[in-house]
């Protein structure tokens, strides 16, 4: 008995420090992410308590007639204005380093296998406490799926979906793309990953 999970990236978010919301153009894509997911038996919809995914969420939840839950596991690794006066350089110049090295501590947030952990987690207790064959979505950041997948898959087949896969990861999961992973027996099979077909219709 299988728990199938669709992860999905927030929509694209206003450039700015902070908790921002999406844009527009963000809008339109979190509106035909909702009408993709629709069609699916979704039974859950588990979202990050940052703004951009919440609002990500809300219209998955309006096509699909479902509450949403937070939970602060789907954070990001880090978001840019956690860490006082830090400019945005400085901020990706940490996010970078904590990409290329899982076990470097930042000055803010979690480095990259705590945020794996954390996400891991979520997903395991999800499995555990909903029933077989639930679909549900997971509304998070771009950067804690790649962190998660990283952390649980090898890198042979990650390369599967992209040569390069590991050092190339933070380019790899456009906003309001949707992965789909296949939960059963304690092993994961990552079935779609960081398909954007619903976004060119």
């Amino acid at each position: 008995m299988s728990t199938t999970f669709f992860l999905v990236r927030h929509a694209i978010k206003e450039k700015a420090m902070g908790d921002v919301p999406i844009t527009p153009k963000g809008i339109l894509q979190a509106q035909s992410t909702a009408r993709s997911l629709c069609n699916l038996p979704i039974t859950t919809i588990v979202t990050s308590p940052l703004r951009r995914a919440k609002e990500t969420a809300e219209f998955i939840a309006l096509n699909t007639k479902l509450t949403i839950s937070e939970d602060s596991r789907l954070r990001e690794r880090a978001n840019w204005g956690d860490l006082p006066e830090q400019t945005f350089d400085e901020f990706v110049a940490m996010w970078e380093r904590c990409t290329r090295d899982p076990d470097y501590i930042p000055p803010v947030g979690d480095n990259a296998k705590q945020a794996s952990a954390r996400l891991s987690s979520l997903l395991l207790e999800l499995a555990k406490i909903h029933p077989p064959e639930s679909n549900i979505v997971i509304v998070t950041h771009g950067g804690l799926i790649t962190d998660f997948l990283v952390h649980t898959f090898t890198e042979n087949q990650l390369n599967v979906w992209h040569p390069h896969f590991v050092a190339v990861q933070s380019d790899l999961v456009p906003e309001c793309s949707i992965t789909k992973l296949i939960y059963e027996n304690g092993n994961y099979k990552l079935d779609v990953f960081a398909s954007v077909e619903h976004l060119k219709s």
